[in-house]
């Protein structure tokens, strides 16, 4: 079975904790240190978040600032509108930012915000999805 591993770079790994913390993630203490936290968003999905000078081990070039331009738009799926929602105002509430307003299809419900270092992550509700 494959697993993904997405990395983002942060700029503190305490407020990256907070804030994910305050959305419900936990972290695998076996992935993670004082410069790397390895958050479950599922079995065999991760986000990988490293402080920039780490994150720069894997890197050539520059880390994109993602409080200016966007390198990657994170989707993950919710289990209701409502799901959608409470993330998004938690998230406003623990230090994110908004990102575009929540849009309503009918079939697809949608949401986004930006977390403390601006990298955005979008909510997604299809009608059927459980």
């Amino acid at each position: 079975m494959r697993m993904i591993f997405v990395n983002l770079p942060v700029k503190d790994i305490e407020t990256s904790k907070a804030f994910f913390t305050a959305l419900g993630f936990s972290f695998n203490p076996e992935y993670s240190d004082e410069r790397t936290l390895c958050m479950i968003v599922e079995k065999n999905i991760f986000v990988m978040l490293l402080q920039e000078d780490r994150f720069r081990d894997f890197i050539n070039g520059e880390i994109a600032d993602a409080s200016r331009t966007k390198e990657v738009l994170t989707c993950l799926s919710a289990s209701s509108r409502e799901e959608i929602d409470q993330m998004i105002a938690t998230a406003l509430s623990s230090g994110g930012a908004e990102w575009k307003p929540v849009q309503d299809h009918g079939f697809m419900y949608a949401g986004s915000f930006q977390d403390p270092d601006g990298h955005v992550w979008e909510l997604v509700h299809m009608s059927g999805q459980s």
